[in-house]
């Protein structure tokens, strides 16, 4: 039998919209030392991914790029000095291009460092897998740092706490969601649309709150009289009165973007009178210590039968090819509500 020699992989060489990402004929890498090859079966597509394309985030590319950074699959080689990790092993990876412009998962095979490669659980598939990455280790960041908090997210972990999830329809919010729920928090979201609020819904939170309809302070308040433990936020700017209306003495405000961009000003006297904490998440220097804890954390709630996605579960995926990938970063990039996936090599 011949051996493959070449795999298909999406790479860019210049900034821009979607058109840059053109389709290649490539050679297999072959892992290093500490490093793993990974045979993708699913990419995962996140705003970051189209946001460092764009040259929004980051500028314009070094180097030829393949991008996103999430991604599910079969280990397929193992460099020197790996342990815990072997030829067929089921894994999900993330951050692959952090620093490794070739790394992305947008192609056949991915060569990685070992430590951002994950065991995918028993009986989880690998959409799930490709999908839960940057959003449900970002989601896991916001929940565990406030003063009082848990650092670590367990059954009961946050039983007795109150947790605001802004936008708890998006891919962040939907793994808030379900983490703080399987966490023991009482989860209190915010959507825009019904639509929304039914995906809410089904991700588990106990209260959503259709801003548009009504007074949302009034109605957290209403759920939360001594305000709310903990916000994860999407929307700092645009949210900011809110947040403050809201939390309770010595809350916290996790954000973790900015949605509609809008400037984030702080009123010190209020924030002082609250001794509120502000904490902003971004996984690329968070730390691998804490992404390794939190996706150990992610992996029990999977076991758990906590943590899915899917329509049932508050995020309905789209699916692409991977010829496709131009229309699957355009799908992220014009704010489609779910998670969007890519079939590299489907099973």
């Amino acid at each position: 039998m011949r051996l493959q020699r070449s795999m298909r992989a999406i790479r860019y060489v210049r900034s821009g919209d979607p058109s840059v990402l053109e389709l290649v004929d490539l050679p297999i890498p072959d892992p290093g030392y500490g490093e793993v090859r990974v045979r993708v079966v699913v990419s995962g597509v996140n705003p970051t991914d189209w946001k460092s394309r764009s040259g929004t985030f980051g500028g314009a590319p070094a180097e030829a790029t393949t991008p996103n950074h999430d991604g599910a699959g079969v280990v397929d080689a193992v460099g020197g000095g790996v342990n815990g990790l072997s030829v067929g092993d089921r894994v999900w990876v993330t951050l692959a291009g952090d620093g490794r412009p070739a790394g992305g998962t947008a192609q056949d095979y991915t060569v990685v460092p070992a430590e951002r490669v994950f065991p995918l659980p028993v009986g989880a598939d690998f959409e799930l897998g490709a999908a839960i990455g940057i959003p449900a280790i970002t989601a896991h960041r916001a929940l565990t740092v406030g003063e009082d908090g848990p650092a670590r997210l367990t059954p009961n972990a946050l039983a007795g706490r109150k947790i605001l999830v802004a936008g708890g329809a998006g891919a962040v919010g939907n793994a808030a969601i379900q983490l703080a729920r399987w966490a023991g928090a009482e989860v209190i979201t915010t959507v825009s649309q019904e639509a929304k609020a039914r995906l809410a819904t089904a991700a588990g939170a106990h209260h959503v709150i259709n801003y548009r309809q009504s007074d949302p302070a009034e109605a957290i308040r209403r759920i939360a009289a001594d305000g709310v433990d903990l916000v994860v936020e999407v929307a700092a700017g645009a949210n900011a009165q809110l947040d403050l209306a809201v939390l309770r003495p010595r809350g916290t405000i996790s954000i973790y973007a900015n949605d509609g961009g809008s400037p984030v000003e702080l009123e010190v006297g209020r924030n002082m009178g609250l001794n509120a904490r502000y904490q902003f998440v971004l996984l690329y220097t968070v730390g691998w210590d804490r992404i390794t804890a939190a996706a150990a954390d992610i992996n029990q709630a999977i076991e758990d039968g906590a943590l899915r996605v899917g329509e049932q579960a508050g995020l309905p995926l789209h699916r692409y090819s991977l010829e496709d990938t131009a229309a699957a970063h355009a799908a992220v990039e014009s704010g489609m509500v779910g998670k969007v996936l890519i079939a590299v090599n489907p099973t």
